[in-house]
């Protein structure tokens, strides 16, 4: 299994246009092979600070069958417009 991590700055005022529009996405990653679980969590500190988490079986998954696809074309249209600076994507593996 391996984490993707990453922490998403959305642009002032646009929160709420962002979060519809995440919930309109999130099928879309949610559909993918080698897909298996993601959350977005909302930051109590800083407004507009998101992390998101998604599970994936592989590396591979992610960074080629997903960012290759037809979904993740849907994907960016929805979404990268709203981040500022674009986010670092960051990728884990559990150790124990």
């Amino acid at each position: 299994m391996i984490l993707e991590a990453v922490m998403l700055n959305v642009k002032s005022g646009t929160e709420q246009e962002f979060a519809k529009a995440f919930q309109q996405a999130s099928p879309l990653i949610s559909s993918m092979n080698g897909y298996i679980s993601h959350e977005l969590h909302q930051c109590l500190e800083v407004r507009g600070k998101y992390l998101l988490l998604v599970k994936w079986e592989t590396l591979e998954a992610h960074t080629v069958g997903f960012r290759s696809s037809s979904e993740y074309q849907q994907w960016k249209q929805l979404l990268h417009h709203f981040y500022e600076p674009f986010p670092i994507v960051e990728h884990f593996q559990p150790i124990l």
